[in-house]
């Protein structure tokens, strides 16, 4: 999302659209730049095809299609202004869980180009920076672990950070569930309700972990093992049904430089399409 604003030089907080594995098809009535990352997928503008992961026209008029994804699992489409969604507790997501936010979109909805309160925006010259549009994949999952739950042994530890994980096709926005070896739990009690954070490890009673995604609940029962490091987050995201995940235990210190690593990779988007 963040990148998909920077190459049409947008703030990080405008509205853009999500798309699973298949696109919409939009028809432009005003002129706009547009930029699609994330999963990639095909992309025809007014009948001619244009590159994924950079900006681009589009023309009053025209109609812009996005195909099925090739590998990962979500595209993010841009346009320079942001699309016009009120916000909600300071927000212009679409809650799933709760039913918060905007509507998700149907046939034949309208959306207007700018955010509530700015002026239309001009139709800039597009980018000529090609931004990476997929973290990447097949390394392991930087997770920190939860060593003050008291829930987990050694060996649960080590089932989660020695083996082989594959995405359940029960998985959604809310969380990605996880099928492999079982993470046993130390004794039977659930753990007292506290607040779950983005990328948590929870493991319910049947041992199979489950990663929380954007649309999770804030308070949760069951135990956390561990955190997936923020800038990992979106190889987890974008892992389709029956994709193989494997985890793997770092520290606060190496958390945090991946997430100045991928801020700074963000940067020069910014910097050099602009």
């Amino acid at each position: 999302m963040r990148l998909a604003n920077a190459l049409v030089g947008n703030p990080d907080g405008y509205a853009v659209f999500e798309t699973t594995l298949f696109g919409p098809s939009l028809r432009f009535e005003a002129a706009a730049v547009a930029a699609i990352t994330g999963a990639p997928a095909p992309i025809v503008v007014g009948g001619r095809s244009v590159d994924f992961g950079r900006s681009f026209v589009v023309a009053a008029g025209e109609t812009l299609q996005l195909g099925r994804a090739t590998r990962g699992l979500r595209s993010y489409i841009a346009v320079a202004g942001g699309f016009d969604v009120p916000e909600t507790l300071g927000s212009r997501s679409t809650d799933t869980l709760s039913g918060l936010g905007p509507a998700p979109l149907a046939a034949g909805d309208v959306v207007g180009i700018g955010c509530p309160g700015d002026a239309r925006p001009e139709v800039a010259a597009p980018s000529d920076v090609l931004a990476s549009v997929l973290p990447d994949a097949g390394r392991p999952v930087r997770v920190l672990l939860n060593s003050s739950s008291g829930v987990f042994s050694d060996a649960a530890v080590e089932a989660l950070t020695a083996s082989d994980f594959v995405v359940s096709p029960q998985s959604d926005r809310v969380g990605v569930r996880l099928a492999g070896p079982v993470i046993e739990r130390v004794g039977s009690a659930e753990a007292p309700t506290e607040g779950m954070v983005t990328g948590a490890i929870q493991v319910p009673p049947d041992g199979a972990p489950v990663v929380l995604l954007a649309d999770h609940a804030v308070t949760g029962g069951y135990p956390v093992i561990a955190v997936v490091a923020s800038a990992d987050l979106p190889m987890v995201a974008q892992a389709r049904p029956g994709t193989a995940l494997r985890f793997r235990a770092v520290s606060v210190a190496e958390a945090r430089k991946a997430w100045a690593d991928a801020e700074e990779r963000l940067a020069s988007v910014r910097t050099s399409g602009r």
